[in-house]
């Protein structure tokens, strides 16, 4: 008979559309790929070279204010330029292109140089959703802006540039290609349903407990049944809400919570700085109402087998779509059994 964890098969991803390949039987093959040496975590609290530490300078010749909390500035190489000139080109109906316009923020999370998301209190991720929730707000308060990414990307084999921990917020004057997929999906969802898909699918998640990771009162954490990377992960808010602007003060405290707790096991797995690129997916801005959107936040972490084995996308995966060997299911039954207390907090708590 047909087995989920024995035999290949695709799943639908419910917010895309797309569809992965999932092969469980590829684990039991022996690896003979690279591996590779860590270099030691033992950054210092403060890196006189570094330019997101307070009081230095950035690549722009600012001087960065000798600030507590968190911090944020408009990026010296940005993606996006707000005074990009509007304009298209169409030749042929071939080839086209057109301007995009937009703001890239950059957001310090700490003063203190050697503090991921998991080595914080609540207390200093909350401040960090806070400053989250300002730049949202101050955003999308300009009619050109559609579209706001709040994300972070954490670790060098992830594009991170410096490892002082920080994210990012990029403001779009259109969506995302990944938005016009959830978007759409959602709004056929909501229009069939009367119901937010992803209310529906944690509740059904809820239920099952196969993939759940992590649950207080007001989110829930789980690997996807259609996650592409290894130890995929999502946090999903149980209320129906659109953007980060309409949580409560309970639910700010809880996702600080949830969000702290998840980090750790990602960095319990191998105990390393786990990397990963992770990014909030909410409503579009300036736009019509979007009731069928529901709050999510995404975590793509590209190791496989241990602190040194990455996933890639190659091959078939480049060339027609996703696939991965490890179900969901194991991934989140490996993440469920590690620690929410981070290994360096353990040793810290044990002196």
């Amino acid at each position: 008979m047909f087995d989920l964890h024995e035999h290949p098969h695709t799943r639908l991803n419910l917010l895309t559309g797309d569809w992965i390949l999932v092969s469980p039987h590829r684990t039991k093959r022996p690896w003979q790929g690279k591996v590779e040496t860590l270099p030691p975590d033992n950054r210092p609290s403060y890196d006189p070279k570094c330019y997101l530490c307070p009081g230095n300078e950035r690549a722009d010749g600012s001087i960065n204010p000798v600030y507590k909390d968190s911090f944020v500035f408009t990026n010296d190489f940005s993606a996006l330029l707000y005074d990009t000139p509007h304009g298209e080109i169409n030749i042929d109906d071939l080839l086209k292109a057109q301007s995009e316009k937009g703001i890239c923020r950059v957001i310090s999370f700490s003063p203190d140089h050697s503090l991921t998301l998991p080595l914080l209190s609540v207390e200093g991720i909350e401040k960090v959703i806070e400053l989250w929730q300002k730049e949202f707000k101050d955003l999308s308060s300009d009619p050109s802006i559609r579209y706001i990414q709040i994300f972070e990307n954490k670790g060098e084999i992830m594009g991170c540039s410096n490892p002082h921990p920080h994210g990012q917020i990029w403001a779009s004057s259109s969506l995302p290609l990944e938005l016009v997929k959830e978007t759409r999906e959602q709004k056929k969802y909501w229009e069939e349903k009367g119901r937010s898909l992803l209310s529906d699918y944690i509740q059904l998640e809820l239920k099952q407990k196969e993939r759940l990771v992590l649950e207080n009162e007001h989110f829930v954490a789980l690997v996807p049944f259609w996650a592409v990377w290894p130890y995929e992960t999502m946090i999903v808010s149980k209320r129906h809400l659109q953007n980060i602007l309409q949580f409560t003060d309970e639910e700010k405290t809880a996702f600080a919570d949830i969000l702290k707790k998840l980090t750790a096991k990602y960095d319990n797995l191998f105990e390393i700085s786990f990397p990963y690129s992770a990014g909030m997916h909410q409503a579009p801005v300036n736009d019509e109402e979007h009731p069928e959107w529901h709050w999510h936040m995404h975590f793509y972490p590209p190791l496989l087998r241990s602190a040194t084995v990455k996933k890639f996308m190659v091959g078939y995966e480049m060339l027609a779509n996703p696939q991965r060997d490890v179900t969901a299911e194991w991934a989140a039954e490996r993440l469920r059994s590690l620690s929410e207390v981070h290994y360096k907090e353990k040793v810290s708590q044990a002196k």
